[in-house]
This record gives C-alpha cells, structure tokens and sequence, in this order.
C-alpha cells in the first residue's frame, strides 16, 4: 500500500519535491512484496526485481534513490549486481540483505561498495531506519516540512500553497485547495458531500451537491487529466483520494 507518511515522522523528498525511489531486489517474492509494503507506507515509491537481470534493467529505467539487495540471487550474486549497478549509478546508496552473518561476509559486501548489511531475518522497522540514514546521508533527498501533505506522488504544502504532481507545479484557486487539502487529510477515506460542503464551505448540506460534483470535476481536470487517476467517486456515498495504481 501507499499512503502519506505516518504520523510525527518526517518524510523524505526528492530535490524536485517527487517521493524517494527505491529499488528492492530480492528473489523471495513475499519477502520482497512484504519490504515494498513497508516502503510505500513511508510514502516511497518502490519496484523490485527478482534477479540480478531484472535489478539492472529496472534501475536502469528508474533511476532509484536506494536500492535493497539480496546476496543470494538466482543469476548472480549481490556483490556482481552491485557492480554492475555501479556502473549505471556511481552513488546510489545500497543496503544488502542475506542469511549469511560472518564477518568475512559482511566485509566482502562492505568492499564491493554496499553501505550498510542487515542480517535475516530482521525486522521491518530495522530496514526502514537503515534505508532512512543511507538516504539522508548520500544527499539525494531533503526532508519534508510537516505542512506537506503526501499522497502517492502528489503533494501539498499547507504554509506556501504549493501543489505538484511528480514534480509538476498544478496551479488551483483557493477554493479547489482546500477541497484537495480535505481529500488528502483523509486519505482512502470516503467523504460525503454533506462532510465535504461543511469543511470546504462551511455550511450544512442543504441541496448544493452540485457545487462539490462541480468542484471535484476541476480538481480532476487539474490532477488527474493525463495521469493515472487518484480522484475517486463513490456512488450514493461520496468522493475519496487514493494514490494512482
């Protein structure tokens, strides 16, 4: 799941405002689809791969902020993917995963140029942390102010009134912001007109529905035209936000 960032942590950004990307490589497929979860929840847009084929190929594409990599893979191993990885990207900071917990295991990695080595099994937390420190300390993100709000990748800044969609500036009156500001304090959460005219308009729903269909019609022109949709209608119940799938 993706959703904003949990409550009294601050998020991580790209320079251009976009969520960090990460890449977990791993050929444990629940495994790998257990990490990505984690991952999303902090707001990160993530991929994997299941081989060091695919983690070339896919870092290639998406250029990730921090990669997770398991030693053990099918094709070759991590210390090989690694520097093949270095080749596209010289400074991306690289977390290892493995079973093995040798010392002469963990200096080999530490050789090849990974960052930081976490032992199986770990705890999910313990992985987050570490991937939060390589990443604030390579450079590549700056940390969110706690005005921002983040959905997928779709932000906003409450102080400044700045809105973007994976780095792009979307311009929005006063009144479309505080009705996007609403959708996205309550994300995945179905809003009923009646909610949304009390909050955004400040008065009691009394048959001025279609103001809330009109507006929610602009925003979607605004935030979704071209993109994978996030705005969501909910028959007979109301309107929610979701990042896009």
């Amino acid at each position: 799941m993706t959703t904003t960032a949990p409550q009294g942590r601050t998020e991580l950004l790209r320079p251009d405002r976009s969520p960090v990307r990460v890449l977990v490589v791993d050929d444990e497929a629940p495994l790998a689809e257990l990490l990505s979860m984690a991952l999303r929840y902090e707001g990160w847009e993530v991929r994997s791969a299941g081989d060091g084929a695919g983690a070339v190929r896919t870092a290639r594409d998406f250029r990730p902020d921090a990669v997770v990599l398991d030693v053990m893979l099918p094709d070759m191993d991590g210390l090989a993917v690694l520097g093949r990885l270095r080749r596209e990207l010289s400074d991306v900071p690289v977390l290892f995963l493995t079973a093995r917990d040798s010392v002469e295991d963990r200096i080999a990695g530490l050789t090849a140029g990974g960052d930081d080595y976490v032992t199986k099994p770990f705890s999910l937390e313990e992985v987050v942390a570490r991937l939060r420190g390589l990443i604030r300390r390579s450079g590549t993100a700056a940390v969110r102010s706690e005005s921002t709000l983040v959905v997928g990748d779709l932000m906003l800044d409450e102080d400044s009134h700045e809105v973007s969609r994976r780095g792009a500036h979307i311009h929005l009156t006063a009144t479309e912001f505080e009705l996007l500001r609403f959708l996205m304090r309550n994300p995945r959460r179905v809003l009923s007109k009646a909610q949304i005219l009390d909050r955004v308009w400040h008065y009691d729903f009394g048959g001025q529905a279609n103001v809330v269909e009109l507006y929610i019609s602009y925003l979607r022109k605004k935030i979704d035209v071209g993109r994978t949709p996030m705005i969501h209608t909910r028959r007979g119940a109301g309107y929610l936000i979701k990042p896009g799938e």
